[in-house]
């Protein structure tokens, strides 16, 4: 039998290129961004090297990184003072409160950018869980109103899509509603369809100040056992009126990525959450890997596995990559 040389197609640079099966665009790219309540505020995250916390005013220097690396939208999560936080997480809907802001700064200053804003109530209730409380348990029916309140809030403030990450149960179809009652028929919905309890979300959670005061959030997000789970899920958000779907954590999730985009025909988007990225800045700074191809390697996967859409920190890293050439 005649030998079968795969190498052929591996032999130079061009044409291993021509090959590629998995392409990479900045399009794809999301950058997140924290916007604290104050003024005057560009504080270092600790826990997030290379990441920081911006006031409304400040935001603009955040969206000019974004702009210059050839990035096109980006994700807002607020941060508000400890003082407004309350059991109902009512600084959520505020239309004066910092994301609302910073949604109205960046669309009056860069229209031509995509602004997704996050809607859960952790970052605003004094005990740090996603709903209302009945007691010590998340009370998912209450909850829902409330989520529909804060996603017309930003809609109203001016951002282009919302993504609910709080993980209750109807709570896309309750935001749906909402939206077309307050004619916002056209702003889509991405939901977090798969949004597992994952270790994964340490730096974040202090990050945004939204680490739950008792228990944990295993009623409401999903056991990383389940696959399945997640197909369900991801059907229920279909029906209720999500137009993108997503998964959450990416990296150690790319059999759901795979499985989603398999299953279902709407776009797909993957968050690489902060503990993926301190990870990775962790394990540079110690000398332990080289950071610029760990970052290419992982973001690869991701659009190996199926993903459209990539919420990541590392967005503009990426896209530089995708410049120079060392992946697209």
């Amino acid at each position: 039998m005649e030998v079968i040389r795969p190498r052929r197609l591996r032999k130079d640079n061009v044409t291993r290129e021509l090959v590629r099966e998995t392409r990479l665009s900045k399009s794809a790219l999301i950058y997140p961004i924290f916007i604290k309540e104050g003024s005057g505020i560009e504080e270092n995250i600790a826990v997030m090297d290379g990441q920081k916390r911006y006031s409304p005013d400040r935001v603009e220097h955040a969206v000019e990184t974004v702009i210059k690396a050839g990035i096109g939208s980006v994700l807002l999560f607020g941060v508000p003072e400890h003082s407004r936080k309350d059991e109902t997480g009512s600084e959520a809907y505020n239309e004066n409160g910092a994301l609302q802001q910073a949604v109205r700064k960046i669309k009056s200053s860069f229209p031509q950018i995509n602004v997704i804003t996050d809607v859960c109530l952790c970052e605003y209730t004094s005990h740090g869980h996603c709903g209302l409380l009945k007691g010590k348990e998340v009370d998912n029916d209450g909850t829902l109103s409330i989520l529909a309140k804060v996603a017309v809030s930003h809609a109203q403030a001016g951002a282009d899509m919302v993504a609910p990450s709080d993980m209750m149960d109807g709570r896309v179809q309750a935001i749906r509603e909402a939206l077309d009652q307050h004619h916002f028929t056209t702003l889509p919905i991405m939901s977090y369809s798969a949004k597992y309890a994952s270790s994964f979300y340490g730096p974040f959670r202090e990050a945004a100040g939204c680490a739950p005061s008792f228990g944990d959030r295993k009623t409401y997000q999903m056991d990383y056992h389940n696959l399945r789970e997640a197909v369900r899920e991801s059907e229920l958000d279909v029906l209720e009126g999500a137009d993108i779907l997503m998964v959450k954590p990416a990296l150690a999730y790319l059999d759901v990525i795979a499985k989603l985009k398999e299953t279902f025909d709407l776009p797909l988007a993957a968050y690489s959450v902060s503990g993926e990225y301190s990870m990775i800045k962790t394990a540079a700074k110690a000398g332990m890997i080289d950071e610029a191809a760990m970052i290419c390697e992982t973001t690869v996967s991701f659009f190996r596995a199926g993903t459209d859409m990539l919420i990541t920190y590392f967005a503009p890293e990426i896209a530089a990559y995708i410049s120079e050439g060392r992946i697209g």
